[in-house]
């Protein structure tokens, strides 16, 4: 994308300094990272990181609505609808593909988002690394808005604590050790104080929540939900005296319904030349005739669990009618393979991470981290075995 920049990134790289690059990061927390870091960071121009703020702005615009919660309502499941929902999302990720407009532009175009936590603390933490190893001009960022790394990891620490004790605010999961993204709860933990904990831990007494800590029975004030309730639903095995939906006295920073509201469930409301069309599969009167254009999404799987990329007639029958506005069909987006990796072209997927305090009135940018794939589709299971793919970050 900027031919000098990744000419001489590419030059100076070695898998020799890769590997001493990802055994520092190991080191450091004691830890090895159970994803593929990638190889290198992204270098966009200017043009683009602007088309990515305008295109956020626009989408947010939806959110902004004074009928939101109305409008959203819906997609929360009766039996997942968490009391002591907040105004609104503490947390917002949008899902951009990198693909070409008509006149051979870098355009962004929406694939997903999510009103939950992404790998917040992690951001900071590894484009720092990528700068300690590796070739990267004076300029480039993951921050934006002249945000500094001890800004943001103050700013972070805050969101999260809000003037609690850390010992009195928990990072809830189910089994956070064996998470592929744990050692974003390791950073968060070194930035905040706050400790990842499984929610099986968590003790209930009436309306108050504790955990053991240090064998002393602590009181939670604050939650950092990083819980997945369709994963969560589905350990049966899980012993937990807190499943979420109880009435207790605690804050969170992440509402659970959040997850629900801000969703694919809402792609259909925004408004964006950067959202390609899509529509709830119940009000897909005429199925079209060029399957091979569209994809089928479950409105609320995680991590493109149940997404049919080669959707077919015979997928859309089998799905039951009444079961039909739980799923969206959506326009295929091209990814262009924009990134020139030494034996290749990777495409890559922008994701846009804001922050949302409670004083604020809309959500504000403040990091981002990219994806890169040489698979079909952006994730770890599409690009197994392969290199250069999957998590960096920098602009």
């Amino acid at each position: 994308m900027i031919p000098d920049i990744r000419k001489r990134y590419n030059e100076e790289f070695s898998e020799e300094l890769y590997q001493e690059f990802l055994d520092d990061i190991n080191s450091e927390f004691n830890y090895k990272i159970t994803f593929r870091v990638a190889e290198s960071p992204v270098f966009f121009p200017k043009s683009f990181r602007l088309k990515l703020q305008q295109a956020g702005e626009d989408i947010i615009k939806t959110l902004l609505r004074n009928d939101f919660k109305e409008l959203s309502a819906p997609a929360i499941p009766s039996k997942w609808n968490v009391p002591g929902e907040d105004a609104h999302t503490t947390f917002l990720a949008l899902d951009f593909a990198v693909c070409l407009d008509e006149n051979g532009e870098l355009d962004p175009q929406l694939i997903e988002l999510q009103g939950f936590p992404s790998l917040f603390a992690f951001q900071d933490y590894i484009q720092s690394k990528y700068k300690e190893y590796f070739y990267c001009p004076e300029g480039y960022e993951a921050f934006f808005h002249g945000v500094k790394s001890s800004q943001y990891r103050k700013r972070l620490k805050n969101l999260l604590l809000n003037g609690h004790s850390p010992e009195n605010v928990i990072l809830l999961e189910v089994e956070p050790e064996k998470q592929s993204t744990s050692i974003d709860f390791v950073v968060t933990e070194k930035i905040s104080g706050v400790k990842a904990l499984c929610i099986s831990k968590v003790i209930r007494e009436g309306r108050k929540l504790f955990y053991m800590k240090n064998d002393v029975k602590t009181p939670i004030h604050r939650i950092y939900n990083r819980v997945i309730v369709d994963e969560f639903s589905q350990r049966s095995d899980l012993k937990c005296q807190f499943n979420l939906t109880e009435e207790v006295d605690v804050e969170w920073a992440g509402h659970p319904n959040w997850f629900f509201r801000v969703s694919k469930f809402i792609m259909p409301y925004l408004e964006s030349k950067n959202v390609p069309w899509c529509s709830y599969l119940s009000d897909v009167k005429e199925i079209p005739t060029d399957l091979e254009n569209y994809v089928l999404k479950p409105l609320f799987s995680f991590s493109g669990t149940g997404v049919k990329f080669h959707v077919t007639k015979e997928d859309i029958d089998a799905i039951p009618l009444e079961e039909r506005k739980s799923f969206m069909l959506q326009k295929k987006v091209k990814y262009e393979p924009v990134l020139q990796a030494p034996d290749g072209k990777i495409k890559v997927e922008v994701r846009l991470l804001y922050f949302w305090e409670q004083e604020n009135e809309k959500p504000e940018l403040l990091v981002n981290l990219c994806r890169l794939s040489r698979g079909e589709m952006i994730g770890v299971k599409y690009n197994k075995d392969k290199t250069w793919v999957r998590v960096m970050f920098v602009f």
